[in-house]
């Protein structure tokens, strides 16, 4: 692959150093586990947290004369996946062998895809805030080949285990382009990435299950410069520690170089208790893998209908989503990315502001909502309070039924207990006060109990909202706002 340099440097990404500023180049490889109930080419189930190599057929032990079946949904499920990136979908692509020994690979070498993968180049849009604006990171390819079996060697003083029930589940490897320049951009790559594929059902994201992990290249040069020597850190399995990773490669490559040394080609770990990489093994050269076309597998061949038949299904997908909620429900740009960071919050909000304020529905829905399940743990699927209930809420705001400051207490009175909020309000007497003649009563006696106070709104009218709290505290916090506001205005002559 020849490295093509698409950005031009910017200054809010320099790296500090004793010589200059420095500049990282970061390129990532992420291997995202295929959505599928069986594995790539076998029927074995691919569920997860299943006992040790219960999800192990004869084919993934690589018993002889075992021979392997394409899995016709897992290449539905990379070509969806590259329509979503907007790649190129390549009507014809080959399996091959790419040969190396490690005790988890049970037939020697690993089914892949080499020069000829399923999807070709795509591109994905980040959003880097104000400073950067908009960054395009290119995708060179994305290719289907199946995961290995797992060493396990912390449950014996002297041996290692092997669980073969990952072996031969479907991966798609999608690789970027060397376009990431800081670790935030990093971070904002592997979350996109994995939003995208979560609204296209072609992968969970968990990293923590491992169904996406990150294989991350970085190199450092002077801004501008030639690409430098690349090291890659293997399987990071969480966007925290990729940017950890990075940021710590980054620094440890420029401290090599203004020291005169150079940075050598390999692989590395990225420990997360130490925030430090460490050398797995030297790579100086790329390795010869003696890629070959796999005479078990013919050509993978489908046709235009094919492809349409899948881009038709294809579910509006985060970009589309956000740029519809600006327009539809007049929020900030902001706004609509909190809330199509998943398929579920979208929906929620959507359910929410669906005939209502958008606005208004926004800053509930992320703030009060949102806000409140995070501090709980908890996601939108588990919240004790739905989309009609939050509706509910925001309807009686509207309607001048309550405060701002009562709707609070009603949100706490029914994520707590349930219930309709409307009934809530009738059965406790929670109803706003409009009634102008009860307000002006409360009104008259606050001015006439605080004539010194009177007397300095005169010289400074912002202490009118000291008036304010009072009224609303007389009223145990009934009294409509906009009605207070206005007649202790009138009464004070302001």
């Amino acid at each position: 692959m020849t490295l093509v340099d698409t950005r031009t440097p910017n200054p809010d990404y320099f790296i500090a150093g004793a010589t200059g500023d420095w500049e990282m180049v970061v390129g990532l490889e992420v291997h995202a586990q295929v959505t599928s109930q069986s594995k790539l080419f076998s029927g074995s189930s691919t569920r997860f947290g299943e006992p040790p190599n219960n999800n192990v057929s004869f084919v993934d032990a690589a018993m002889p004369g075992m021979l392997p079946v394409i899995n016709e949904e897992c290449v539905r499920q990379a070509v969806r996946t590259g329509l979503g990136l907007k790649a190129k979908i390549n009507k014809r692509s080959l399996f091959d062998r790419k040969n190396y020994f490690y005790p988890d690979l049970p037939q020697g070498y690993q089914i892949s895809q080499f020069k000829d993968p399923i999807v070709g180049e795509g591109e994905v849009h980040l959003d880097m805030g104000d400073k950067v604006g908009e960054v395009t990171i290119g995708i060179e390819r994305l290719h289907l080949e199946q995961d290995a079996g797992k060493s396990i060697h912390d449950q014996h003083p002297n041996m290692s285990f092997v669980d073969l029930n990952r072996s031969g589940v479907a991966l798609m490897e999608i690789v970027s382009k060397p376009d990431i320049r800081s670790a935030a951009e990093a971070r904002a790559y592997i979350t996109k990435l994995r939003t995208i594929l979560r609204y296209l059902g072609t992968c969970d994201g968990n990293m923590e299950q491992g169904s996406l992990r990150a294989d991350i290249n970085v190199s450092v040069r002077k801004p501008g410069g030639e690409f430098g020597t690349r090291c890659e850190i293997k399987n990071v399995n969480s966007v925290r520690f990729a940017g950890q990773a990075i940021e710590y490669e980054a620094r440890r490559q420029i401290d090599i170089l203004e020291d005169g040394g150079k940075v050598i080609q390999q692989t590395r770990l990225f420990d997360p208790k130490t925030g430090e990489t460490r050398s797995m093994r030297s790579k100086e050269e790329a390795h010869d893998y003696r890629y070959f076309p796999d005479p078990d597998l013919l050509p993978l061949e489908f046709d235009d209908a094919f492809i349409a038949e899948l881009a038709k299904d294809l579910p509006e997908l985060p970009d589309e989503k956000q740029a519809r909620l600006v327009a539809e429900y007049g929020i900030t740009k902001y706004d609509a990315s909190v809330l199509v960071a998943s398929r579920v919050s979208a929906d929620f909000y959507e359910s929410v502001a669906r005939g209502r304020d958008g606005k208004l529905s926004a800053n509930w829905v992320i703030n009060d909502l949102f806000g409140r399940l995070a501090k709980e743990g908890l996601d939108v699927r588990s919240s004790p309070v739905d989309a009609d209930q939050l509706g509910g809420i925001i309807d009686l705001i509207l309607n001048g039924e309550i405060s701002g400051k009562i709707a609070k207490e009603l949100f706490e009175i029914v994520w707590s207990e349930g219930g309709d909020p409307a009934q809530i309000v009738e059965k406790r007497g929670m109803k706003q006060v409009s009634d102008t003649g009860a307000i002006e009563k409360i009104v008259d006696e606050i001015i006439a109990a605080n004539p010194e106070q009177v007397g300095k709104v005169k010289d400074k009218p912002s202490m009118v909202g000291w008036f304010v709290g009072q009224v609303m505290k007389a009223s145990q916090g009934k009294a409509n706002p906009q009605a207070v506001n206005k007649i202790l205005k009138e009464k004070l002559g302001l």
